[in-house]
């Protein structure tokens, strides 16, 4: 990526293919039409997000007060069996209510829909009552304040992994200052892009609950069978390093504006003939996730 003048940012290009393509989207283009998987949701919200056609593979922590948290996310080109599919690998930092949940969000996804390609963008979702009305992706509406020149949000993201091949990974990295209250993401090494400001979120405000790291995948049911829509490089958890997806350098902001180690880390995932996530320790990478699968197979259908 190269970098803007001092005193500007850089903003993706609106092209007359992005405006037809949120024409035909109407409301729903730019934003997220479905909630994080939630483990052990409030009683009487529901309990498998997969029914509205959103899959998970997640590792979590919870029940503590979460300032911030890091991840390397491993990085692939998964292939989209219908446009309006999508495939993500992001971490979400969570708080408040199930239908007035608090979220931030950031990662790469594959979203022909949103993007026009099948390239992998980096990018960042906001929302403050649970996706019903607020909160979007990357620049796409008031929210999220760019102030670093140098990364733009929404952009295709290369070099890419390949199966058995060269890695890449995007680290990230979200705190919330203790002075302002605001939340700030950096990207790479220590690139500031910018923060969501306090006031966006009337549980955030103070710290998360709960963070999440993994892959999410729509599942629109083409043909009336489970998508071949992959999560991550497309290949379940097993494979290992080179084949199967996953998340390293995870870590957790406390109080005083320090990173930590987590000591624990749960894992959950929906459907795991389709997609599935383990956790492991290694003394380079800590704990650490692999993650993905391929969709539809003989055991998901």
């Amino acid at each position: 990526m190269g970098r803007c003048p001092t005193g500007t940012i850089p903003v993706r290009r609106t092209k007359a293919e992005d405006i037809l393509r949120a024409v035909a989207a109407k409301k729903s283009f730019g934003r997220k039409t479905n909630e994080p998987l939630i483990p052990s949701s409030p009683p009487g919200a529901p309990q498998d997000s997969s029914s509205y056609g959103h899959e998970h593979a997640i590792a979590y922590v919870r029940g503590h007060q979460f300032h911030g948290a890091q991840a390397s996310i491993n990085v692939w080109r998964p292939r989209i069996q219908v446009s309006h599919e999508f495939s993500l690998s992001q971490m979400w930092l969570l708080s408040g209510s199930f239908v007035r949940l608090n979220s931030i969000e950031a990662g790469w996804q594959v979203s022909p829909e949103l993007y026009g390609d099948i390239n992998p963008r980096f990018f960042t979702y906001w929302t403050s009552d649970g996706y019903q009305s607020t909160g979007c992706y990357n620049l796409l509406c008031s929210g999220f304040i760019q102030v670093g020149h140098g990364i733009a949000l929404g952009a295709s993201i290369s070099p890419v992994s390949s199966f058995s091949g060269a890695q890449y990974d995007i680290n990230i990295l979200i705190w919330k200052d203790p002075r302002t209250g605001n939340w700030w993401m950096a990207y790479g090494q220590n690139s500031v892009v910018g923060y969501w400001p306090a006031e966006l979120f009337p549980h955030l405000r103070s710290y998360a609950t709960m963070i999440e790291w993994g892959g999410e995948v729509v599942n629109t049911r083409p043909g009336g069978k489970h998508t071949a829509t992959q999560m991550g490089s497309g290949h379940f958890p097993e494979q290992g390093f080179s084949q199967a997806s996953y998340i390293r350098n995870i870590g957790l902001v406390d109080s005083r504006n320090q990173l930590q180690l987590p000591s624990y880390l749960h894992t959950l995932a929906q459907r795991p003939r389709c997609y599935d996530i383990k956790s492991s320790y290694n003394k380079n990478w800590g704990l650490h996730v692999y993650y993905g699968g391929p969709g539809q197979n003989p055991g998901c259908r």
